[in-house]
């Protein structure tokens, strides 16, 4: 039961940051791009790539922080279906350049964000 609890704990924290930063994004950028979820979804991909491999190489840590930042404040700081009905939405409306756009750099950034992550935490282990 105690994970669970550890992951709403971190799953609420993740959930507040993410609307924040979402509009924060939209209030600052009002643009037709959507800068917030991409930034959310990319620094949720570092975040992830760093914590899940920092914890690969250290077996010994606290499982509270699988449970609680990996995957609840991660997994709910991330927004990976908005950005998908966000993609999908320009498609349907015909505005396929700024879809593919959104599609292409979300997906090499993210990985590159994984990579950049996961080298962090081995150069610090």
């Amino acid at each position: 039961m105690q994970r669970y609890a550890l992951v709403a704990f971190g799953g609420a924290l993740g959930a507040m940051l993410r609307f924040y930063v979402g509009a924060l994004a939209a209030q600052r950028f009002n643009a037709r791009f959507p800068l917030g979820t991409l930034s959310i979804n990319l620094a949720a991909c570092l975040m992830i790539g760093f914590t899940l491999q920092y914890l690969k190489l250290h077996a010994g840590v606290h499982p509270f922080w699988r449970y609680s930042f990996a995957i609840g404040f991660v997994g709910a700081f991330s927004t990976f279906s908005t950005f998908e009905w966000e993609v999908w939405s320009d498609f349907v409306s015909g505005d396929y350049r700024i879809g593919s756009l959104y599609l292409m750099v979300s997906l090499i950034a993210g990985i590159l964000g994984i990579a950049l992550g996961a080298y962090g935490a081995r150069v610090i282990s």
